[in-house]
């Protein structure tokens, strides 16, 4: 609903309000505030959706942080169990898997 569109119902309830009289005034007034919400709520909701998370397109920062966490008992034990091969894939395993995530999550 744009702002012309509020302004004439506005005009509209207050039409109406004179020609129903007082009794059906309260319901009158209810509706008006309703579709006002409502109206509110579709701007906010719209505004909202328009805007990004902060980590969108990327990884947040723990993900990055955790796999150094992990990674690095991982290749010292790697490189002492299997020497070059183990560390070498204890290190794609790591950016394989903080690939795998990046994707899932684009």
């Amino acid at each position: 609903m744009e702002e012309h569109d509020l302004k004439r119902e506005l005009e509209a309830t207050l039409h109406a309000r004179q020609e129903v009289g007082v009794e059906l005034e309260p319901q009158l007034v209810e509706r008006f505030v309703d579709r006002i919400d409502a109206e509110i709520d579709r701007r906010v909701d719209a505004r909202l959706a328009s805007r990004r998370p902060a980590h969108a397109g990327g990884m947040p920062i723990t993900v990055p942080l955790g796999s150094l966490g992990i990674g690095i008992p991982l290749v010292g034990a790697a490189g002492g169990i299997a020497h070059l091969p183990g560390v070498i894939f204890a290190c794609l395993a790591i950016v394989l898997v903080n690939l795998i995530y990046y994707l899932s999550n684009r």
